[in-house]
């Protein structure tokens, strides 16, 4: 196009003759005189056909190639199989050419549905309260100091544009509704209607058109906050376009630089004030104003929040021997009461809780952990364990669960497991706290260390004064000198003797 350009200026602004064009550019006077008839803005050759060792396979490779497109992305074989694949039939061109003609197919293929009306939308517009779109994403934070792979939940109301985003670990069911609890907290209300794709945390069965056979619990979700679900069509993300976009822009929003944050929970404070922030910072576009003001104007049609949906997934598992539950390669320990029976585990986000007969009986922290690799945690609670020990005292000595016992029971320990009977002795005492409290019964035990008198007499003493209410700080007595004894009585079992001798004295009648 430069050439072109050059021998256009030449002749038509600094009026040079064909014959100096010919001489300078080494072109014949016919070819200059062709450009110069013609208009053009840009010179084109004819490109003589030149067979390709590719031709006779061709039709087989589109073939192949319109097969793959309809795969998903995961499933679909790469160019350089399907290269290795025309090899076997006979191909003996390059791998440069197969890949020239993926890329010509395909620039063909996005042409041809540009022009039947596939990748042409039609602007949408929203109404305040009507609606919201959620999306995942996959990012990356450094937790903790370890570089961490996360989960990210997006929301965004369609009309205002207000938007929150919350990291997780994994993508499941009790994350997907711990994240709607923060985003209708967050957001202020909840819309009439939110837009999904066809997760499968959401939809079990994808049907015909619209039909979807939809998850039991985050059907009862819907049904709590009392909003409607509508599901995309597949691989038709441009109808919940306001969220995918939100995706990317959060890449450089937030997530670049990477972030650094002491724990999830840390990243996911610092996530939501950094959303409020970009509310009041990006212009709305259609409405006057920010994102902030347009938010605010959507809080009047946004239906009210009620208590936050209990969203646990529930599973059914049996104690061991050992009153362990299993969950994702990790141990929980149960009271032993309940050992070798059927439980009901409930799964939260940062913490699980076991029931029985209708009851809770115990609650841990979750731990997540996506490796594979390794035997997994085990997280004891001594306190399940009493019922045990109290039957085998000896248990005790080298116990596991009892590893984490608190400062002033391992000291106490110390001293009593040194007598004959010891076990049971600090087996009586743990079990004190089954029956009061149990930072009274350790204040007992660190007021006996302190005196010297590690005994469970003493303690028992002690902690009946503190439930009583009875100080138990013995008051100094500060004697006057006068009142110091001149003689020290001594310890002499003689002198018993001398009155034993005194009562045998016969006397007279």
């Amino acid at each position: 196009m430069a050439f072109l350009s050059v021998i256009r200026r030449w002749y038509f602004r600094q009026q040079l003759s064909i014959r100096e064009i010919s001489r300078r550019t080494g072109l014949s006077r016919n070819t200059i005189r062709k450009y110069l008839r013609s208009d053009a803005v840009e010179p084109r050759f004819k490109v003589p056909h030149r067979p390709s060792k590719l031709d006779p396979y061709a039709d087989k490779l589109a073939a192949w190639l319109r097969r793959e497109a309809n795969k998903s992305r995961k499933q679909r074989r790469t160019i350089k199989q399907l290269h290795a694949d025309l090899v076997s039939l006979g191909y003996e061109g390059s791998y440069g050419r197969v890949a020239a003609f993926a890329r010509a197919w395909k620039e063909d293929r996005q042409r041809q549905q540009q022009t039947s009306g596939r990748g042409i939308f039609v602007p949408l517009a929203f109404q305040p309260g009507e609606a919201f779109q959620f999306d995942w994403s996959e990012d990356w934070a450094v937790i903790g100091g370890d570089r961490t792979k996360l989960q990210v939940a997006h929301f965004k109301l369609s009309y205002s544009r207000a938007f929150m985003v919350r990291a997780y670990l994994l993508q499941t069911h009790e994350m997907l509704f711990d994240a709607h609890n923060h985003a209708f907290r967050v957001l202020g209300g909840v819309p009439r209607r939110g837009i999904y794709d066809n997760m499968k945390t959401a939809v079990d069965k994808v049907g015909r058109g619209k039909e979807r056979q939809v998850n039991a619990r985050f059907s009862a979700m819907t049904s709590h906050y009392l909003f409607e679900a509508e599901f995309c069509n597949p691989a038709a993300g441009w109808e919940k376009g306001q969220v995918e976009k939100n995706v990317q822009d959060a890449r450089h929003r937030l997530w670049q630089p990477m972030p650094h944050a002491a724990s999830l929970d840390a990243l996911n404070a610092w996530l939501e004030q950094r959303c409020r922030e970009l509310w009041h910072q990006i212009p709305h576009g259609l409405e006057p104003g920010t994102v902030a003001e347009a938010w605010a104007h959507e809080m009047e049609s946004l239906m009210p929040v009620s208590r936050p949906f209990d969203g646990f997934v529930e599973y059914t598992k049996r104690v061991s021997p050992t009153c362990l539950v299993h969950l994702e390669r990790n141990r929980y320990s149960v009271p032993a009461s309940f050992a070798n029976r059927p439980v009901s585990l409930r799964v939260y986000p940062d913490h699980i809780v076991v029931a029985a007969e209708g009851q809770v009986i115990c609650e841990h922290r979750r731990i997540l952990n996506r490796s594979h690799h390794g035997p997994g945690h085990t997280v004891y609670d001594w306190r399940h364990y009493l019922a045990v020990i109290q039957r085998k005292p000896g248990a005790l000595r080298n116990g596991a669960p009892f590893i984490e016992l608190p400062d002033a029971f391992k000291r106490l320990q110390q001293h009593i497991l040194k007598h004959p009977g010891g076990d049971r002795e600090m087996v009586e005492i743990l079990a004190l706290v089954l029956h009061h409290d149990e930072q009274a019964v350790l204040t007992a035990v660190e007021m006996a260390l302190d005196t010297g008198v590690p005994t469970k007499t003493h303690i028992l003493n002690l902690l009946h004064r503190l439930l009583d209410g009875k100080t138990t700080v013995v008051p100094v007595v500060d004697a006057p000198q006068a009142l110091t004894l001149t003689s020290e009585p001594q310890a002499n079992v003689e002198r018993y003797d001398v009155l034993r001798r005194a009562r045998e004295v016969r006397h007279a009648s």
